[in-house]
């Protein structure tokens, strides 16, 4: 196996605007002055987020995956995202010993 010079760079390139991309968001993040509909938008963000994680698994797994994330995403619009994923940790736990 070979790794040709032109697909090397253009990895380490793309590695590196993804790294800046994401790290970009901390220094603008504390210099946005948010109110309204933009701050609830942008409180939603981590639920929204958690959210997207877990719908393929609930949708490919059984029933007790299925319900936990459901459980879960109740969850997230109620508790921090450190409490939800512990609710969602012991529902599937649970789950998966009833069920």
């Amino acid at each position: 196996m070979t790794l040709d010079t032109t697909t090397l760079i253009a990895i380490l390139a793309m590695a590196v605007v993804t790294y800046f991309t994401r790290i970009a968001g901390l220094f603008v993040a504390d210099r946005l002055v948010l109110t309204g509909r933009a701050k609830a938008a942008f409180d939603a963000i981590p639920p929204a987020v958690l959210v997207a994680v877990i719908a393929p698994t609930a949708l490919t797994t059984g029933w007790a995956e299925a319900i936990a994330a459901a459980i879960t995403a109740v969850a997230a619009f109620r508790l921090p995202l450190l409490g939800t994923v512990a609710v969602g940790v012991v529902a599937v736990v649970v789950l998966r010993n009833l069920i």
